[in-house]
Parts: C-alpha cells; structure tokens; sequence
C-alpha cells in the first residue's frame, strides 16, 4: 500500500510539475494577456463605433481595430513605441503592466529548475532530498507567480479607476486566455510542490523504518573473545585492538598462578645426633 501511494505521488507531482511548467510558458511567450476595447457613443442611434482594440501579453501589443488595425509592436521597456493610441489611460495602462514582467520570468525559471530536480529525484529514488529541493522550488514558482498576477492585476484596476467618465466614451477591458494559463499553472505548481514534499516526508519514513537499530551494532559484552564484536561493526579495523587488564583479572590470574604452582620438594632432614653418655664405674681402690 505505500508502495502504490509513493508511486501515485510520482507520477502526479511529474504530471502536474509538467502541466504547470508547460502553461507558464505559454503565457509568458503569448500575447492575449489583456484584451481592450475603446470607442465612442452615437448619440443618433445609440450605437457604438470601436475606436480601437488591442490585445497586449508581456512582449508585444497587437491591434485588432482602428488606425492601427493588423498591426503588432513589441513592448519597448526603455523606449515608447511608435503607435496611436486613443486615450491617455490606455497608454498608461500598458506602461504599468510591465512592472509585473519580471515576476512570471522569475517563475518559469523556478518551475523549469524544480521539474528537472524532481525528474532526477524519480530517476534515483533513493536521494531522498532531491523531492524536497523540488517541492521548495514548485512552491516558490507558485508564489513568484502569484505576486507578478496581483501586481498585473493592481495596475490595470488603479488605471481604470482614475480613468475619466465621459458618458458618450466607452472602455471595455477582460483578462485573456494567457492570463488564464497562467492562472491555471499556478494551482498546477502548488499541488506539484506539496505533493513532492509529501513524497519527500514518506521516502524518509520508509528509510526510517527499514533502517537497522543502533543497539543491533553494539558489540556483546562477554569478555570470553576480543573478537565477539567484530562482525557486528564492519567498518572496524583487524587486528582489533588489545584491551587492557582490570585490577580485577590481574589479582585473578595471581591467585590461579598460586594454586597451580607445585610445591617445593621437600629438604633433606638431617639425622639425629645421639648423645651417648657413657657412666663410667668407679673401680674400687
């Protein structure tokens, strides 16, 4: 069973991290980001004639309607463009769009950086940190992500409230399909990123409980071999060292030593010296 859970994480934070990485960089290479619409009013017949309509992404402006009709420009980031725009507004509008560029870029760089990781992690499973450097990465994507949409979005919407209200003007703007892809990729990153952090947080467990004891490795503490321990610690030199002699076995050898030793023989006894008192009669006179 946490085999099949492990192999399901795989294959959906590949499939997601793919997808998400995939979006991203359709947007950011495709222009129908943000779609605008400018005219007037005719007060005759209460119909509206377009003035202009464009579609702008992060790389270039396309007109659709208007004097600049079938024509596209590249967003110049450090000179104007040599277009005709209608109203102030709209010029400013793509001025501050740009301000958000950078965020995507920074993203597609995190997401493309984050799959190449996990696909290497995939391949050798057993470099348990690789899914959690990926994870980090798909996360931070995501964010980056996110905060170049909420700035993209903050600009258009602070645009739009200072724009004048003139009732025989009309000024009508949605976000496109790019905007959604984007969108999009960025749930796709952050399912990527939890899901391989998961798997990261399961392949460690599973090291874990297959990893040995610490206590298998300690040698036994009989004292009858000095090499009782030596094939429970592989990683040990041979000759295992000597170990020095407690107090204890030394007065215990001593002690051996004492009983096992024989006696001395035994030294010659000299012989008894006999004192022969000799009573010598006294001869009469």
């Amino acid at each position: 069973m946490s085999s099949c859970s492990s192999r399901a994480l795989t294959i959906l934070s590949t499939v997601f991290g793919a997808c998400g990485l995939l979006l991203v960089g359709v947007a950011v290479s495709t222009d129908y980001w943000l779609i605008m619409v400018e005219g007037i009013i005719l007060q005759q017949n209460q119909s509206m004639e377009v003035k202009m309509a464009l579609h702008s992404g992060l790389w270039r402006v396309c007109f659709v309607a208007g004097s600049e009709n079938g024509k596209c420009v590249a967003s110049e980031y450090f000179t104007e463009p040599d277009i005709e725009i209608t109203t102030e507004n709209t010029a400013n509008i793509l001025k501050m769009v740009r301000t958000a560029t950078p965020f995507p870029m920074v993203s597609l760089l995190f997401v493309f950086t984050a799959f190449v990781i996990s696909n290497i992690g995939h391949i050798r499973p057993q470099r348990t940190i690789l899914a959690f450097v990926s994870g980090i990465f798909f996360i931070l994507s995501g964010l980056s992500l996110v905060v170049g949409l909420v700035l993209y979005i903050s600009s258009i919407n602070d645009e739009v409230m200072n724009r004048p209200r003139e009732p025989e003007q009309f000024f009508n703007y949605h976000y496109g399909w790019s905007f959604a892809f984007a969108a999009s990729s960025f749930l796709l990153k952050e399912g990527a990123g939890v899901m391989s952090v998961y798997l990261f947080m399961k392949r460690y467990a599973e090291e874990e409980m297959y990893r040995p004891h610490p206590a298998l490795y300690r040698p036994r503490l009989s004292e009858s071999s000095d090499y009782s321990g030596q094939f429970l610690h592989p990683e040990s030199s041979w000759p295992p060292p000597k170990r020095g002699r407690s107090t204890s076995e030394a007065s215990s050898d001593i002690s051996i030593q004492l009983n096992q030793t024989p006696p001395p023989p035994p030294s010659p006894v000299p012989p008894p010296h006999y004192h022969t008192h000799m009573h010598m009669s006294a001869s009469p006179c």
